[in-house]
């Protein structure tokens, strides 16, 4: 699985990024154009699996962008019972465990005669 970052700046009407840690780049004149080209980029370096994007600004004039290729794909329900699944990985925390559910009040349910009609009449 890669993990691809990049930092986004717009000036004077053009986005350009530059890979966080690496050498990739690429510049477009909108966002959505910009982050074509990046994941283009990406895959041209590494196409081992699913591509995942997320795009995310910081400013009006600055953004991040990430490109995950590979992982878990889709996004399926994994889990049971109230406990959230831990993320995939060996350096995650130890899942806390669930809190105790709170016991929830009955209460009657009231006639429509109560009400001195009936829906159903």
């Amino acid at each position: 699985m890669g993990v691809f970052t990049f930092i986004c700046r717009s000036s004077g009407g053009k986005w350009t990024a530059n890979q966080y840690s690496g050498d990739l780049e690429g510049s477009a004149d909108s966002t959505y154009d910009l982050q074509r080209t990046l994941v283009q980029n990406v895959l041209s370096v590494d196409c081992s699996g699913g591509v995942q994007s997320s795009f995310s600004y910081v400013t009006p004039t600055s953004a991040v962008f990430q490109v995950i290729i590979g992982g878990s794909s889709g996004g399926g329900f994994i889990g049971g019972g109230g406990a959230a699944a831990a993320p995939a990985g060996g350096d995650a925390p130890a899942a806390a465990e669930a809190p105790a559910e709170k016991k929830e009040e009955v209460k009657e349910e009231s006639d429509d005669d109560d009400l001195g009609f009936s829906l159903f009449d």
